[in-house]
């Protein structure tokens, strides 16, 4: 499975709710990377070679290496089938594209459809500790004293990726680049309306993926 949305569209929650109901591995490229790296292998010698020159790394190594990663038994059934949920990747149509040569094309998209401007209000609502790493937000989960951490008493800060200038500039790049996988993957999209408290939101995707709620 791919879990696709756009930025502050919930993926991370509904990642987390499928690890823990379906039992899915659940695969962040960003992970996968670290992990090669300091694993030595081929791919990871290959994508550290990128990484050290601070370029990109190519899509084709990064393919290499979901290919690497999914021949492991964790993301594997009992019948030897694939058995992972991809987080991250792709991103880009060409990305797509290659991984339906490599055999690895998706049984199923889950998309989580949040509207702009509830993408907005999540993310740039956005409060946090610098000092113990608590959480806040200003509508869905206040402090008890504005600007003051309920845990250590330390000064919240807005982060400068939280604010609305930067937000719309990663929102752009996902509707010019991300948002047309939408279309590629129509016949295995499930749609998934992500204005929703998340408990809501999982519920219907436990529906979509294996007709059941969480228990």
């Amino acid at each position: 499975m791919i879990l696709l949305g756009a930025p502050g569209a919930g993926k991370g929650t509904v990642a987390k709710g499928l690890v823990d109901h379906v039992g899915v591995t659940h695969l962040s490229t960003g992970d996968m990377l670290r992990a090669a790296v300091k694993a030595g292998t081929e791919v990871g010698k290959q994508a550290q070679s990128f990484m050290d020159r601070g370029a990109l790394v190519p899509d084709e190594v990064m393919v290499a290496l979901i290919a690497e990663r999914v021949s492991q038994d964790d993301c594997l059934s009992e019948s030897g089938a694939n058995r992972f949920l991809l987080d991250g990747f792709p991103r880009t149509l060409p990305q797509a594209d290659a991984l339906d040569e490599r055999g690895l094309g998706p049984q199923a998209v889950i998309y989580l459809d949040v509207p702009t401007d509830i993408i907005v209000r999540r993310l740039t609502g956005r409060r946090s500790c610098p000092d113990c790493g608590t959480p806040f937000h200003v509508d869905f989960k206040p402090p008890k004293a504005d600007g003051v951490c309920d845990v250590c008493e330390g000064t919240l800060v807005h982060r400068a990726d939280d604010q609305e200038g930067p937000i719309r500039k990663r929102l752009d790049t996902y509707t010019a680049q991300t948002a047309p996988l939408v279309q590629r993957y129509a016949d295995v999209l499930l749609t998934i309306d992500g204005n929703q408290a998340p408990g809501a939101v999982l519920e219907a995707v436990l529906a979509a993926v294996t007709g059941r709620s969480p228990e």
